[in-house]
């Protein structure tokens, strides 16, 4: 069984940025979006203007905070081979019932692709507006520009 990554969240967090689960690249990095392909901290650094590609992670996690995003996965742990959603057997959600608590001021959940997206529904009915991105992953072949667009829609 895999175990997921802590959260990257505040009291000062209005918008939280869901995936479904760390890629082995992450996991073995111990910070979210580790893979050097995927495309997330490029996309939120050119959303809020800021070189977070040439940050380390403990001042890209500051700079997300600074912005009032929040990271987190869908997933606690589960079952995979290899890196792709389509692989996930046995998966356990996080225990989001925390939220209200640890982020009282999020207002708006988005999924990074549609995996992560399943649990949309959920967070509705908890009161919160939700958006599903297109994957920042690299197996989601939608070219940078269109993706960056869609985030910019959802998130800004």
């Amino acid at each position: 069984m895999l175990h997921g990554l802590p959260p990257i969240l505040d009291s000062g967090v209005r918008m939280l940025i869901l995936g479904s689960f760390p890629s082995p690249a992450s996991l073995a990095a111990q910070r979210y979006y580790g893979h050097r392909q995927n495309q997330f901290w490029r996309l939120l650094g050119a959303l809020f203007d800021e070189p977070l590609g040439e940050l380390d992670y403990p001042d890209r996690q500051r700079c997300l905070l600074r912005h009032r995003v929040g990271v987190w996965d869908v997933y606690r742990c589960c079952r995979r081979q290899g890196a792709l959603d389509s692989a996930i057997r046995s998966p356990e959600s996080n225990d989001f019932s925390r939220l209200p608590v640890d982020a009282p001021l999020l207002q708006r959940v988005c999924f990074n692709g549609q995996t992560a997206g399943r649990l949309a529904a959920r967070f509705q009915g908890l009161g919160y507006e939700t958006r599903i991105l297109p994957s920042s992953s690299p197996a989601h072949t939608l070219a940078f520009t269109s993706k960056l667009e869609r985030w910019r829609a959802a998130l800004l």
